[in-house]
């Protein structure tokens, strides 16, 4: 009887935790384009990629959905989400917006052990462009711009951006995105790094703002639609040629 409340405890936690494990599985699957988009979502297989009921599938889906990322369609499931371009470009506007209270929150928050951080960050990500790494390239793009939000230290900025950034991540599974080089990526995160430490709020969100921005524009010229207000550098990542297209991944 001793051990019984202990190991009810210890259910609960296995219980309760469980969806939530598989939803982040499920989130990374649909995030590497592993389950691509437009793609529908079968509870059974899922549960059996798992070995588990249905029950933890569901309550993922149901959260996924939530999050955006998943669409209920009556009676015929679950499918990943689609953007089209429209909704991505309002994306990108509003993350314009977003980019620049992070980079002002970061200039004011920053510490020199931060900026070390941050260039450390620069030097890995030259690194892989030297390689051609790709994939590498995406994560540790992805993780320099976790630190920014990390930095800024707002739940609900962080909470808002991270959804939006999930949403467009649908969108860059499909569109193109012709490219200047890694490099010339380097260089742009790189410009952030110089605005950031130089303490000047007003710098530092526009360069942020401008890095969103170029990103924006290109996608425009990738999509064959009108260009945007600004010139096409980099914000997502690029390919290695400007004569060749890969799908963006960055955060």
């Amino acid at each position: 009887m001793e051990n019984s409340k202990p190991t009810s405890a210890l259910a609960f936690l296995q219980s309760s935790s469980l969806p939530m494990l598989v939803q982040e599985e499920i989130e990374r699957l649909i995030m590497t384009g592993e389950l691509p988009v437009g793609s529908r979502i079968n509870e059974s297989d899922m549960a059996a990629r798992f070995n588990t009921s249905r029950g933890p599938i569901r309550e993922a889906l149901r959260s996924l959905e939530e999050a955006g990322l998943l669409r209920t369609e009556k009676n015929r499931g679950m499918f990943v989400r689609e953007i089209s371009f429209e909704e991505a470009d309002e994306i990108y506007e509003l993350r314009e917006a977003m980019e620049e209270i992070i980079g002002r929150r970061v200039s004011k928050a920053i510490t020199p052990d931060g900026v070390d951080r941050l260039k450390a960050m620069i030097d890995a990500m030259r690194v892989a462009a030297q390689a051609e790494n790709l994939e590498q390239y995406a994560q540790l793009n992805l993780q320099f711009h976790e630190i920014l939000l990390d930095t800024a230290g707002s739940k609900k900025l962080t909470e808002t951006y991270q959804r939006l950034i999930k949403e467009l991540s649908l969108f860059r599974m499909r569109a193109l995105d012709g490219g200047g080089g890694l490099r010339v990526s380097v260089d742009e995160h790189s410009h952030i790094v110089d605005a950031i430490a130089s303490g000047d709020a007003d710098r530092a969100g526009q360069a942020l703002r401008q890095h969103v921005a170029d990103s924006r524009a290109r996608m425009h010229k990738a999509m064959g639609r009108p260009d945007s207000d600004s010139d096409s550098n980099s914000d997502s990542i690029p390919t290695t040629s400007s004569s060749t297209s890969t799908p963006s991944k960055e955060a």
